[in-house]
């Protein structure tokens, strides 16, 4: 064989949904030049953008090679490597891989549909990342399945629009960076920019597609002319439509959506109410990823390491300032009002102040620990961790307002952006682990390292009412009124009531049921008391306590009050003493100053 050919040959693989009630698929690798030594295979341990090893071997039931008819021995080097015996080749490894993983992270199949990611399904012929990739997707045996066809963002070889047939990819990170999606879904398709946007929604629903594509159209329109142009020739939205879910995962040119089928837009909604606006919030923070952080990327990133953990300081930014640009995109793209954005802001503010993590971790720590904190929530998550997608998008405000006042508006964070877009996104060069702050000093004109070193690497509270009165907002916070108080508006309730208003310190595990307590939070009279969380709340003063009466119960005494408290820790029957607590001010509303400044104009108005 000569060396041209030997170098332009694909590696091939083949997708077969083969027993959808069993949820199997069949694939396989066909390697042309394995390695003479012994070829070695790898599946990954994790998916860019969620940060934790997830171990995806686990899911392969059966695996053998073969070189032609001959069976090639195979062993298994650690918990996803394998390599195969030496031989001529060509070389195929073939998998059973099992899929019951309903998330945007993993692979899913069903008799009604079939989702999944590269990295979950496509072995890595290690030493030959960079070859050419071809994809032979397989309809599923049977007539139940005739009507099914494929959604993806990979380029077609040999098949016809949204089927089955031959696709390619030009190595294999850009093979596992193209979710697909094969079934009977919803489609629509729109035009951004001149780009062709698709919109592929599995599982019931009753979405007003017209008002869908309108909306996202706008939306996409709006990120593309911040970053000045598309990077991509096609853009696809694979979205499950669930009971009740919530989840997104960037690609280079498609995102995977989980959401509750009433956020989709019903015929006839008028304005854009919570529910709508959290979906357009979702595919917002997605599509801003192709930029920032599909594109523009942390050193630690370039290349992925597949195999481990890959830690940088540096989440804060792809992910808060993903999440700053989120819900600001809508306010500027016309699809919320600006005062509807200010109360998605108090609400962030808000679940930041309830965080007591946010006095223990630091920015940095959150992003470096994302791996083994942030992704393995447990009880006392909140006492111990901050998010940095959260705090995150709150640095993200701060500095905007910063840079805006220190340049007298001539320059914002949406410059800083783009200069890093110009410097790393377009180049390939990784981002350092300070470049994004250099960036924004080269921006601003000025040092910026007391700011940094508050936000990033100390627990100090962010400095939010000075810097969202330089944009004309006026930042107050006032007691929960309830549970379920997410705050963002003003409270009906007088101030006095609000006080009043007496608390345990904790969070229950569920809305009905038992009353079983998933968080005990610092310094709360449940801790003070000794309860901890699992613990089952059955009566307060001798009356029995359920999940849904148990605010009620609670609300009928006032801060200072004494109560004894039943519960049960495993199976034990535990008495607790408790003194019920006066609620913090930790309920964030905002609003605006009368007299609109040119800051604030430019910050929600900018027309670019």
């Amino acid at each position: 064989m000569s060396t041209p050919a030997r170098g332009n040959a694909a590696i091939r693989y083949r997708l077969i949904p083969a027993r959808p009630e069993a949820h199997l698929y069949e694939v396989e690798c066909t390697v042309p030049f394995p390695d003479p030594a012994g070829q070695r295979f790898a599946l990954p341990a994790w998916i860019p953008g969620s940060y934790l090893v997830r171990d995806f071997a686990k899911h392969v039931v059966s695996i053998r090679a073969r070189s032609g008819r001959r069976e090639v021995p195979l062993v298994k080097l650690d918990k996803n490597t394998w390599q195969a015996a030496p031989c001529e080749g060509p070389l195929t490894v073939s998998m059973e891989v099992y899929a019951w993983d309903l998330s945007v992270r993993g692979a899913h199949l069903d008799t009604n549909h079939a989702f999944f990611n590269g990295t979950s399904v496509f072995l890595r012929v290690i030493g030959q990342e960079t070859r050419r990739c071809e994809v032979e997707l397989v309809r599923p045996a049977g007539r139940r399945y005739a009507a099914w066809r494929v959604a993806t963002a990979m380029r077609r070889k040999q098949a016809r629009p949204y089927d089955f047939g031959l696709y390619q990819a030009a190595d294999y990170d850009e093979l596992i960076d193209h979710p697909v999606e094969m079934g009977t879904f919803t489609l629509a398709s729109f035009k951004a920019r001149g780009v062709p946007h698709d919109i592929a929604i599995t599982g019931r629903h009753e979405a007003d597609m017209e008002r869908l594509c309108r909306d996202l159209k706008r939306l996409c329109e709006w990120h593309i002319d911040f970053w000045g142009g598309a990077p991509m020739d096609r853009y696809v939205f694979l979205v499950t439509a669930v009971g009740e879910g919530y989840g997104g995962l960037e690609h280079r040119a498609s995102t995977a959506l989980l959401c509750s089928r009433d956020d989709l837009p019903r015929p006839g909604l008028k304005g854009t109410d919570e529910a709508y606006r959290t979906f357009l919030g979702l595919c917002s923070h997605e599509y801003f990823h192709t930029w920032n952080v599909k594109r523009i990327k942390p050193a630690a990133f370039v290349p992925y390491d597949l195999d481990r953990e890959n830690h940088t300081t540096l989440l804060w930014a792809f992910e808060g300032f993903t999440s700053y640009y989120d819900d600001l995109a809508l306010a500027r793209a016309g699809l919320i009002t600006p005062a509807e954005y200010l109360e998605i802001l108090g609400r962030s503010i808000t679940q930041l102040q309830r965080t007591g993590g946010r006095l223990k971790q630091t920015l940095a720590e959150s992003s470096w620990d994302a791996w083994i904190k942030f992704y393995r929530p447990d009880e006392n998550t909140p006492n111990a961790v901050v998010s940095y997608y959260g705090k995150g998008s709150l640095v993200a405000l701060c500095l905007d307002s910063l840079i805006r006042e220190r340049t007298r508006g001539r320059k914002s964070l949406d410059d800083v952006m783009r200069l890093l877009w110009r410097r790393y996104g377009q180049t390939g060069a990784g981002v350092p682990e300070d470049g994004v702050e250099r960036a924004a000093e080269e921006v601003a004109g000025v040092r910026l390292r007391a700011f940094f070193d508050r936000a990033l690497r100390a627990t100090a509270e962010l400095p939010l009412k000075e810097r969202l009165a330089a944009l004309g907002v006026d930042c107050l916070f006032r007691p929960a009124e309830s549970d379920s108080d997410r705050g963002g508006k003003p409270s009906a309730k007088p101030a006095s009531a609000l006080a009043a208003r007496p608390t345990l310190g904790v969070k229950l595990a569920n809305a009905a049921g038992e009353a079983k307590l998933q968080h005990v939070y610092d310094g709360g009279a449940a801790q003070a008391a000794g309860l901890s969380a699992g613990d089952v709340i059955v009566a307060i003063d001798g009356l029995r306590v359920t999940a849904r009466n148990f605010e009620a119960r609670v609300g009928r005494y006032k801060p200072g009050d004494r109560v004894r408290i039943h519960a049960f820790r495993r199976d034990e029957l535990l008495v607790f003493d408790a003194v019920l607590q006066a609620p913090a001010a930790d309920t964030c509303v905002l609003a605006f100053r009368p007299r609109r400044s040119a800051l604030q104009r430019a910050w929600l108005d900018e027309r670019l």
